[in-house]
């Protein structure tokens, strides 16, 4: 993978400022509550320089970045999540794939999204569309992913996510994504939070999270201000006895390469290479389509790469 450099350099003096991207896990209420919480302004904007995406885009997409990061929190090891949308709409699809060491990475089938009229408002359910939700975890040593999919019925990716749990797994949940945006339209502050009850846990407790999750300040604005998402946490549900458990890092990353496209290219059958080095073409190109890094062969290179292969895989 290869980063973009971000050009905007009062962005980049501002995310220099920030506390580091990181997600941190804490329990509630005698452990009856586990909390999973994110900062993420600097993965929101290199997400957004990377697949070079207008204001809509980064908040469609940096909300599904924030959910995945948020799931895979809830695997270990090598292990990961993948949230894929399918809809109707005009956002048309969104796949983000997210490992329990923090790495996230993804991308929109539509780029830019294709609108009829300027947006009134950020209420994304017309633009999904009629759509179906899936969070697949997929577990080292099993050969089959564990996929568990449901109908959107919001078009609003925290409550139905919130709805996947509770059919799919049934566990109460309570997930909040934010991206906050300045006066140029530029993500200052973003950040996430997924309450789980745990087994056993009381309903009142739940009650009560459900009522103060109606009044928390938004947690973009909070994090635009430098601060940390620790400090959000513990001062928002100091009531509620939190207990810090642990801190990951969190970043967007893609482990695609150029070393691991030259591989493809050398397998492909004899018919596909010839086809390259007679047609081109040159140089030819080949995109990452989970971080948009696009990785480049000069012909000199293709002649001696292909035609040094060229009499396997017939």
């Amino acid at each position: 993978m290869i980063k973009k450099k971000i050009e905007d350099n009062d962005l980049v003096e501002h995310l220099a400022a920030l506390p580091e991207d990181g997600r941190e896990v804490f329990l509630l209420h005698n452990d009856q509550v586990r909390v999973t919480a994110l900062g993420a302004t600097t993965l929101i904007n290199q997400m957004r320089e990377n697949h070079q995406l207008g204001p809509l885009e980064t908040y469609v997409l940096g909300q599904a970045y924030l959910a995945a990061g948020l799931l895979s929190a809830t695997v270990k090891g090598n292990d990961r999540i993948q949230l894929n949308i399918e809809c109707g709409g005009p956002i048309g699809g969104v796949y983000v794939e997210s490992w329990a060491v923090g790495a996230v990475r993804g991308y929109l089938k539509h780029n830019p999204i294709p609108l009829k009229a300027p947006l009134k408002s950020l209420d994304l359910n017309e633009l999904y569309g009629p759509g179906f939700l899936s969070v697949s975890k997929l577990l080292e040593g099993h050969k089959a992913p564990f996929t568990g999919q449901t109908m959107m019925a919001y078009g609003d990716l925290a409550k139905d996510l919130a709805l996947h749990y509770q059919q799919s797994e049934q566990t109460p949940t309570l997930f909040i994504l934010s991206l906050h945006f300045d006066d140029q339209a530029r993500v200052n502050g973003s950040g996430a939070i997924f309450l789980q009850a745990m087994p056993g846990c009381d309903e009142h407790i739940l009650e009560e999270l459900e009522k103060k999750a109606e009044t928390l300040p938004s947690i973009g604005t909070y994090l635009s201000e430098g601060k940390s998402i620790r400090s959000y946490v513990e001062e928002q549900f100091a009531s509620f006895g939190v207990r810090h458990l642990a801190h990951q890092p969190l970043a967007f990353s893609c482990p695609c390469s150029r070393e691991q496209y030259t591989k493809y290219l050398k397998h492909l059958n004899t018919a596909e290479k010839q086809d390259i080095l007679k047609n081109g073409p040159f140089p030819l190109e080949l995109v990452c389509i989970n971080c948009n890094t696009h990785y480049h062969w000069e012909k000199f290179e293709l002649e001696h790469l292909l035609q040094e292969t060229g009499g396997a895989h017939q």
